[in-house]
C-alpha cells in the first residue's frame, strides 16, 4: 500500500514538473519573440567624423543592441537627401539639419516628417576668415569676398544675421565656389572668408597648415542666430507603429553622448575605426569643438539635452523668414514631437560625466 502511494506521488510529481516545463518553454519562446531586435535603417547626413561620435558609440558600444534595436547606418549625400530618405521610408531615422527640415516641410504634399531629438542645441553655421585679411569680428566682413558653396545652409541665415547686427548686405560679395576648392582658396588667399560649419572648415584649415592665430571663426550663434542645428528625424509611419523603438533609439543616443563626454579620446578611437585615413588629432579637436560650441550649451546644461524652446523656435522662424517666404508658417508641433524624449531628469548631461 505504501509502495503504491509512493508510485502515485512520483507520478503526480512527474506530471507537475512536465507541465511546468512546458509552461516554462512557452514563456521562454514568448520572451524570445518579444526580444527580437527591431530593425532600423539610419542615415547620417554626411560622412562620419567626430561630430557623430554619440551615434557611433551607440552602435559600437552595444547601446542600440541593449535597447532591443538592430541599427544599420548609411550615409546620405547631404542633409536634403537624409530628409528625403526618411520621408519615403527607406530610412526610419536620420540625422539632419532642423532648418532644412523646416524648409522641406513647407513644400506642398510632403510627408509630415518631424524631429524627435535635438543633438546640436546651437547650429554650427559660421564664417571662417583670415585675420591677416583684416577680419576679426563680424562687422569686418563688410567689403570682403566670401566663398559660398551650392547648398550651403549657413548662408541662408546670413541676411537675418546681417540685419540683426546692422551690416550692409550689398557690401559683401558672395562668390559661388565648389566644395572641393573652398578651403584651398581661403588658404591660398583667393578669398577673405568662407561660409560653412565651424567644426568642419575651421578644423580642416588648421590641418592644412594655416596658423591657428590667423583664423577667425565667426559663429552665427555668437551674433544672435537662434537656429538649432542637427536633429534626429523619424519616418511618420514608423513613429506611429513603433513609438517605443523611437524612444529606445533616443535613449541609446543620449547614452552614447554621455560616454563621449566622459572619455572623448576613446570616443574618437571608435570614430576613427569607421573612417578612412582619419587623423586622431584633427578628430579630437573637432569633437571638443562640437561639444563646447554646439552640444553642451548653457541651455542644455540647465534644462537637459534634446528639447526645443518654443519662444526660441519662433525667433528662429523669424530669421528663416528673412530669406524664405513660408507658404504656411509652422508651429513648433508641426516640426518637433517631444513625446519620444525621456523625462528631463534623464536628459541631463554635463562636461563632468
Amino acid at each position: 500500500m505504501q509502495a503504491r502511494s509512493m508510485r502515485r506521488f512520483w507520478f503526480a510529481l512527474f506530471v507537475l514538473l512536465g507541465a511546468v516545463g512546458v509552461a516554462g518553454l512557452g514563456l521562454a519562446d514568448s520572451r524570445a519573440d518579444a526580444g527580437a531586435p527591431i530593425q532600423i535603417e539610419f542615415s547620417l547626413d554626411r560622412p562620419i567624423d567626430a561630430a557623430a561620435a554619440p551615434l557611433v558609440l551607440a552602435s559600437t558600444r552595444g547601446l542600440f543592441r541593449a535597447e532591443g534595436l538592430n541599427v544599420t547606418t548609411t550615409v546620405a549625400s547631404d542633409t536634403t537627401d537624409a530628409i528625403a530618405r526618411v520621408a519615403v521610408g527607406t530610412s526610419e531615422l536620420a540625422l539632419a539639419d532642423l532648418n532644412a527640415l523646416i524648409r522641406f516641410r513647407d513644400q506642398p504634399g510632403v510627408r509630415p516628417v518631424k524631429a524627435v531629438f535635438v543633438l546640436f542645441d546651437k547650429a554650427a553655421y559660421a564664417f571662417i576668415a583670415r585675420k591677416s585679411r583684416g577680419i576679426n569680428a563680424l562687422a569686418d566682413i563688410e567689403g570682403k569676398t566670401v566663398g559660398v558653396t551650392d547648398g550651403d545652409l549657413s548662408i541662408r541665415l546670413w541676411p537675418a544675421l546681417a540685419r540683426k547686427n546692422g551690416l550692409q548686405l550689398k557690401t559683401v560679395k558672395l562668390q559661388q565656389i565648389g566644395p572641393a576648392v573652398r578651403e584651398p582658396m581661403l588658404s591660398a588667399g583667393q578669398l577673405d572668408a568662407i561660409s560653412g560649419l565651424s567644426y568642419l572648415s575651421a578644423i580642416d584649415l588648421r590641418d592644412r597648415g594655416i596658423p591657428a592665430d590667423d583664423l577667425t571663426v565667426l559663429r552665427f550663434a555668437d551674433y544672435g542666430c537662434a537656429a538649432y542645428g542637427k536633429v534626429l528625424i523619424v519616418n511618420p509611419e514608423f513613429a506611429a507603429d513603433k513609438p517605443e523603438a523611437v524612444k529606445a533609439f533616443v535613449r541609446a543616443v543620449i547614452a552614447g553622448l554621455r560616454l563621449t563626454i566622459k572619455a572623448p579620446e576613446q570616443a574618437v578611437d571608435d570614430v576613427l575605426a569607421q573612417m578612412d585615413n582619419g587623423s586622431r588629432a584633427v578628430e579630437l579637436e573637432r569633437l571638443h569643438a562640437v561639444l563646447s560650441d554646439n552640444i553642451l550649451t548653457s541651455e542644455v546644461r540647465h534644462s537637459g539635452i534634446g528639447d526645443i524652446d518654443p519662444a526660441r523656435f519662433e525667433t528662429s522662424l523669424d530669421q528663416i523668414a528673412d530669406d524664405f517666404k513660408f507658404r504656411k508658417r509652422p508651429a513648433v508641433a508641426d516640426i518637433f514631437d517631444d513625446s519620444f524624449l525621456p523625462p528631463a531628469g534623464d536628459r541631463k548631461v554635463t562636461q563632468a560625466e
